[in-house]
């Protein structure tokens, strides 16, 4: 596939994972992207899975007619993007690694040497020239490891993302790019959004006419559309208005008010109302439908004078990634001592800019008439 007349795409397409990462359910594979430059030198954008190695290294043998490349840049040293550095120093003797000194310690530790006879250190403002092609190197720690560049081409104007702007998912999978560019982004990089917002300062300075990330679709129309995602995300945002109710429940009461609270918004004409069951709905699909919307109620039962298992890691997947800037709720249950709602404000204690609802709802173990009442009050302050 050819990015551009002299860019072409030597990545892989991975049906075989289930988990990325260990943790993230992906149902349509990921793509493991890397590029080709194909200028008087020839440079080589990054690795793939190691699984892939030889998949790889066939598509840079065909993309390149008989060619050997000068340079493998390196924008990220995850092993899912470098797993294959060594092995392709091993196939071309005559390449040499272009990547942040932070990024030759780490691979003095995967691999067992840094490479310092065949190393291009570079960092902000750098420039490789490979004839009509030049890339400048820009710096972008902790967006999500610390070694992170990118690079801007500037002949063709194509900014390499590293993992920005990357989303769960093959490149053969037809599904939307913002719904696992989301739950990418929030899973992964989320907890990093200054980091971020510093790295789109520095990109609006640049004629971007084509991103290529490492994961997902190179992105050449409307750039506009996934910058201002980004910029939104990154910034804790709310993306849209609506309700998230979260739960978790034992024996079906903190259920039952969780759905009685979600029939009361739809009526009241609530925008979005979204519910998910924390103990059995995919974990990361919940975390980025709280960062997605405006509202967030947390529904759970007393458990061992704590809070059931499952809402104190969905609450504690939000602290981690810096959840902010939304109006919470809380709907607490328990048979003679409730303590819920206290341990859930306790472990935001830390959140920022986060407002709670004059409201909150207490089941003592099932629905009652008040109960019921106190739902009726919050779904109304929530709707207005």
């Amino acid at each position: 596939m050819h990015v551009t007349k002299d860019i072409r795409y030597v990545g892989v397409d991975d049906h075989e994972i289930d988990l990325f990462e260990g943790q993230y359910v992906v149902p349509n594979g990921m793509a493991y992207n890397s590029y080709a430059i194909v200028d008087e030198k020839i440079a080589v954008m990054d690795t793939v899975d190691k699984r892939f190695g030889d998949q790889w290294l066939g598509n840079i043998e065909a993309a390149l007619g008989g060619r050997k490349p000068d340079y493998l840049v390196v924008h990220h040293m995850e092993p899912d993007h470098s797993a294959n550095i060594a092995r392709f120093l091993e196939v071309y003797p005559g390449a040499a690694v272009v990547s942040s000194a932070k990024a030759f310690a780490m691979m003095k530790n995967f691999f067992g040497s840094d490479y310092a006879d065949r190393r291009v250190v570079v960092g902000e403002g750098d420039t490789l020239n490979l004839g009509r092609h030049t890339l400048t190197f820009l710096t972008a720690p902790m967006v999500h490891w610390p070694e992170v560049i990118v690079s801007y081409d500037s002949c063709d104007k194509v900014l390499f993302s590293a993992d920005g702007f990357g989303k769960f998912g093959a490149l053969d999978a037809q599904e939307d790019w913002a719904c696992e560019a989301r739950r990418y982004y929030i899973g992964i990089v989320g907890k990093y959004g200054a980091q971020v917002q510093a790295l789109l300062k520095k990109a609006a300075k640049l004629d971007i006419q084509t991103i290529c990330p490492l994961h997902g679709p190179v992105l050449t129309e409307n750039l506009g559309y996934y910058i201002n995602l980004y910029d939104i995300w990154s910034s804790y945002r709310a993306e849209s208005e609506g309700v998230v109710i979260a739960y978790t429940s034992v024996y079906g009461h903190t259920k039952a008010a969780a759905a009685l609270l979600a029939e009361k918004l739809a009526q009241k004409g609530c925008p979005k109302v979204t519910v998910t069951d924390l103990a059995r709905d995919d974990m990361a699909e919940a975390v980025e439908d709280a960062f997605r919307y405006s509202k967030l109620v947390l529904a759970t039962t007393t458990y061992n004078g704590d809070i059931f298992p499952f809402m104190k890691e969905f609450i504690h997947h939000l602290t981690e990634r810096g959840y902010q800037n939304r109006t919470v709720a809380f709907v607490e249950n328990g048979s003679w001592a409730p303590v819920a709602a206290k341990v859930m404000g306790t472990m935001l204690e830390g959140s920022k800019n986060l407002t709670y609802t004059r409201n909150n709802v207490r089941l003592l173990s099932a629905l009652s008439a008040d109960s019921e009442a106190q739902i009726e009050a919050l779904a109304q302050e929530l709707c207005d």
